[in-house]
């Protein structure tokens, strides 16, 4: 009996032993940055962020003779100094789990900075599986390669700019070439609509995908992937009910569905490296574009057809160098108006700047000083934009004046903005 117990206890032990060493503890890194901007700007500009977040100038508005947005302004301010906690090397069994948890300051409401949450994602891997997940709010895939440059909006309206609660599957297939599936719900950077800005709009449609197809190489990547989004419009939660030719009241819920395709390259040598990404977006207000949709037709059964503005919106990019470093951004985008034609002119576009823009272009040279963990850097930043005149065509675009009529010409307008920002990483 004494026998028995013992060799029990013997493999209760060694049972016990095999399964603690199915686990490995998680390794913890915190990291983050002071950061600090002092921007300057040659005229009044739509922007976020205490004017950090750069999207474009505001147009001409011309009082008693003079541009009454046309004047030097400029701001200092330490919002964005950010931390952040990287979780790896937590195994249970042949699982890996990596994780990252991310915050900065920004202005939630009023003047006083909150720190908010940017990134809180886990990552899941297996032993000898090609497969791995990102699981919680992490980068857009299709904003996640973005230009060199050192202002807080990089890129954006030029690049996709979207953090989102997601769930992403990368499938390595070999030979460097990675599949990659992703549903996601849009949270902090939202839709427009009749409503204004609304996640409700999300929220009673269908979840957002994303298939993309990336190529790895020693000096080179590209990715290739598209974007599908739908959403839901209305202005109250009763749009969706209508009352049909018999006096029944019947629920109705029209859905737009978009797609949007990007290309994305990348080649490195040394210190040398060169970006350029170009989307044709549809309805990609969401991801900070200059975008939006329209309604094209009211139908007989209650439903609604709308139709996506399309936008043309690229960036070549580079960067050269070390503790001396040289970047450099040209951006181009273009409305190229609604898929479809437009009923009565009812089109919802993004009101972070204005409606008006027809196209624009920004070029930034940077120069930045890499002293191990502090920097600091000078940027330029061009910014012109093309304002319509006169209302909206059938397409959401603006209508050219007649040759001889009196309707003023589309103008461009300029901005020269100036940005100094140091930076101490931890």
């Amino acid at each position: 009996m004494k026998k028995t117990i013992l060799i029990a206890l013997a493999a209760l032990l060694t049972g016990g032993a095999a399964f603690a060493q199915e686990e490995k503890p998680a390794h913890f890194k915190l990291y983050g940055f002071i950061r600090n901007y002092m921007v300057a700007d040659s005229r009044a500009v739509n922007a976020g962020t205490e004017d950090l977040y750069f999207y474009m100038p505001k147009d001409v508005n011309m009082t008693d003779g003079f541009d009454a947005n046309d004047g030097f302004n400029w701001r200092f301010v330490s919002l964005t100094t950010r931390l952040g906690l990287d979780v790896s090397g937590y195994k249970w069994g042949s699982m890996g789990v990596s994780g990252k948890v991310e915050a900065d300051f920004y202005y939630l409401s009023g003047s006083t900075p909150t720190l908010r949450l940017r990134q809180a994602f886990m990552k899941l891997n297996w032993d000898n599986s090609p497969v791995s997940l990102t699981i919680g709010q992490a980068w857009h895939p299709m904003a996640a390669d973005m230009p060199h440059m050192n202002n807080l909006e990089t890129g954006a309206p030029f690049n996709p700019f979207n953090r989102s609660p997601q769930l992403t599957a990368d499938i390595s297939l070999g030979s460097g070439i990675t599949l990659t599936a992703s549903m996601l719900y849009l949270n902090h950077y939202l839709p427009t609509g009749p409503a204004g800005k609304s996640k409700d709009y999300y929220k009673y449609g269908l979840p957002e995908f994303y298939l993309g197809v990336s190529y790895r190489s020693a000096k080179f990547l590209g990715r290739v992937g598209v974007d599908m989004v739908n959403i839901r419009p209305y202005r109250t939660i009763t749009d969706w009910r209508v009352q049909d030719g018999g006096g029944k009241t019947i629920q109705v819920k029209s859905l737009l569905t978009t797609f949007s395709p990007f290309l994305f390259a990348q080649y490195t040598n040394g210190l040398f490296q060169l970006r350029a990404k170009t989307i044709l977006a549809q309805a990609g207000e969401h991801m900070n574009l200059l975008s939006g949709y329209g309604v094209h037709s009211f139908n007989d059964d209650g439903t609604i057809t709308y139709t996506p503005m399309q936008d043309w919106a690229s960036f070549v990019s580079f960067s050269y160098g070390k503790k001396f470093q040289v970047m450099a951004m040209l951006g181009y985008m273009k409305q190229l108006g609604t898929t479809k034609d437009l009923a009565d002119n009812r089109l919802w576009l993004n009101t972070s700047a204005d409606t008006k823009i027809q196209q624009a272009f920004r070029a930034t040279p940077t120069v930045a000083w890499n002293l191990g963990k502090f920097t600091v850097s000078l940027e330029y930043n061009l910014t012109a934009a093309e304002f319509g005149t006169g209302d909206f065509d059938s397409r959401g675009l603006q209508r050219l004046p007649a040759p001889g009529a009196s309707a003023a010409a589309p103008h461009w307008v300029l901005n020269h903005r100036f940005i100094c920002m140091t930076k101490f990483n931890f």
